[in-house]
């Protein structure tokens, strides 16, 4: 999807006539169903208006132009795509990352910059890091720049056209020389150095064509990204498949080989496994064997925290490859070989939310998306970790889903539990306990390897979870979500919600936080990050990771009520408003959410519960 492509000719014309900013405002809203924001409409308008003179003094007008083109699978666009040929008649093409920033200086973390935006200093990437990963994304993932033969040559630069002298050479820094490397900075003052740089680029020759292979390539991730990733991944994993892991790793494998061969065979594998039983460590590795054999693989989820940890681990370029579950409701049928769903429990009804564009709505179900756009469609699944109304993935789900699409089905059952101490007693007693399934353990043995405590007091809590740390291992405080949670201060301090008698913590940092406070980590890094010690975690930012040690704030959404021997959910003293407007479910939710924290630990669980009879409960239950 682009916005706006056509001749340099006609872009000129229309931004000359000051038609560009319309023109672009109507077509947002007949691709998004409501108008595009006042400050968007003035940043083309100026922008654009500032290109078209520096395009003029460059002498481009044979080129094609395409404006907000967007990237496949991804909601990011860029800004501007220039397309035409060199000299030597070798197709080419050069993203142009437009800024109007005035100012800007450099922040604490690497490769970041802070300027104003949205009437705030905000921590945003540099220009030129931003221009070189869209054009890395794009050469990965369109085929028409990675196609065999001629694939057309693409280049990024960055320009800043309003930017003052002092920010200018912030920018510059040499610390961001990489970033400078990987792509060139240009600000109003380079009208000759832009023009030079231009014109090396593009000959006076009709350039639509180009533009036209570059808007109709077919997504297809390039054999080098594969490859890339593949490596990657077999450098990052160290890791013994046992017993039933075994027999589901080999499953996918024999499917993949075999269904590739007709596009019409289609297979779908349901991964079902509790907490601690290596369903995501065994979809990586599934995924890294997959790459190394050629295999168009994608690895999605429906937790953003999960996903841009392993983008982070697995490295920038191998972005594409992880996805989220809503990234496929465009896709053309079968266009992934391979598509490996882990936490699939957090897939929703539809992929449709607020900000779907009207006319992209389907009202399909998501499982049926997933499913249409792989070959081979692979589940990993644990029915009781589902914790939102909206989230409803389940075997029963997968499988009916399935059937409903004539694909061959496949059901694994991990059973090997390799977190808790790995012991099986600790999860089946905690699932007795909390009524979310029948094990028949109703005591948690004395001598059980998994250290499980209950604190006193959640100062005592954060002390025992804090000296664990002191030893070197990993160690976080979680809570349910029954306090509010504050946007950061305006210095990007955080708010202390958490607040038990004399204890006080802030949550983890809100995801659409803006500037943070230095030594503060990221929503999506707060369970990988040393610094997220200091801050406590919800369901939403633990749910798929693990700890050495993970501490529990059990709240009062969720209570043992001795007089009529059963589990009460209060929704009064919760603040979670999705789980909260669930009504009948609510319970249901807040166990699976308390059944999440408090089987997060490798080899030890710590908890204190905020309602007496509860802690009773459980206390003689041990």
């Amino acid at each position: 999807m682009q916005l706006y492509a056509g001749s340099m000719a006609d872009f000129t014309d229309d931004a000359v006539q000051h038609r560009i900013a319309e023109k672009l405002g109507d077509a947002y809203y007949e691709y998004f169903r409501f108008r595009a924001s006042a400050s968007e409409f003035a940043s083309w308008q100026n922008s654009l208006t500032a290109l078209t003179s520096q395009l003029q003094y460059s002498g481009l007008r044979d080129q094609g132009i395409a404006l907000e083109l967007q990237l496949p699978l991804a909601s990011s666009r860029l800004d501007v795509l220039l397309a035409g040929y060199d000299e030597a008649g070798a197709e080419r093409a050069l993203i142009l990352e437009l800024k109007q920033w005035t100012t800007a200086r450099a922040s604490d973390d690497d490769e970041c910059v802070l300027t104003y935006l949205g009437h705030r200093e905000r921590e945003v990437a540099h220009p030129s890091r931003q221009a070189a990963n869209y054009r890395q994304y794009l050469a990965d993932m369109n085929s028409a720049f990675h196609a065999s033969g001629s694939p057309i040559a693409l280049e990024a630069c960055s320009w800043l056209h309003n930017l003052d002298a002092a920010s200018e050479a912030a920018l510059r820094d040499s610390r961001f020389e990489v970033c400078l490397r990987d792509a060139r900075l240009f600000t109003g003052r380079d009208a000759d150095r832009f023009r030079g740089f231009l014109q090396r680029r593009f000959a006076p020759r009709d350039g639509v064509p180009v533009l036209s292979k570059v808007v109709a390539g077919p997504y297809a991730p390039s054999k080098k990204l594969l490859a890339y990733t593949a490596r990657t991944i077999e450098g990052e994993t160290a890791y013994t498949l046992l017993d039933d892991q075994i027999v589901a790793f080999n499953t996918v494998l024999t499917l993949a080989r075999r269904g590739l061969r007709t596009k019409a065979d289609r297979s779908v594998v349901t991964i079902r496994g509790g907490p601690g039983t290596g369903k995501s460590v065994l979809a990586i590795n599934l995924m890294g064997r997959l790459l190394k054999e050629g295999k168009n693989v994608q690895y999605a989820t429906g937790s953003k925290a999960f996903t841009e940890n392993l983008r982070r681990v697995i490295g920038a370029r191998a972005r594409p490859l992880f996805q989220y579950f809503n990234s496929y409701a465009a896709a053309d049928p079968g266009s992934v070989d391979v598509l490996v769903c882990d936490e699939a429990h957090r897939i929703r009804k539809t992929s449709d939310s607020r900000f779907t564009p009207r006319a992209a709505r389907s009202g399909v179900p998501q499982i049926d998306e997933l499913i249409a756009a792989a070959r081979v469609a692979v589940f990993f699944v644990d029915d009781h970790q589902g914790v939102r109304p909206d989230e409803i993935g389940s075997s029963t789900l997968i499988r009916e889903a399935a059937v409903a699409q004539s694909a061959n089905y496949r059901e694994v059952d991990l059973t090997t539990q390799f977190r808790c101490a790995g012991s099986d007693q600790y999860v089946d007693w905690l699932d007795q306990l909390l009524e979310v399934r029948k094990t028949g353990q109703y005591d948690l043995p004395a001598e059980d390897a998994f250290d499980f405590q209950i604190a006193n007091d959640p100062a005592d809590l954060d002390r025992a979870i804090r000296r664990k740390a002191e030893e070197g291992e990993s160690a976080r405080m979680t809570a349910g979500f029954c306090w509010r949670w504050s946007d950061p201060k305006a210095n990007g301090t955080l708010v202390d919600d958490v607040v038990v008698g004399d204890f006080r913590r802030p949550w983890n940092a809100k995801p659409a936080a803006g500037r943070l406070a230095q030594g503060i980590p990221k929503a999506s890094f707060w369970a990988t990050d040393p610094q997220g010690l200091d801050q406590v975690g919800c369901v939403y930012t633990a749910q798929g990771f693990e700890f050495d040690y993970v501490g529990v704030i059990f709240g009062r959404d969720l209570r043992y009520d001795p007089a009529i021997g059963a589990w009460v959910g209060d929704p009064t003293y919760s603040h979670d408003a999705m789980v909260k407007r669930n009504g009948p479910r609510f319970t249901d939710c807040v166990k699976n959410v308390y059944r999440v924290l408090l089987t997060r630990g490798m080899k030890g669980c710590y908890v204190y519960f905020q309602d007496e009879p509860t802690r009773a409960f459980v206390a003689s239950r041990m």
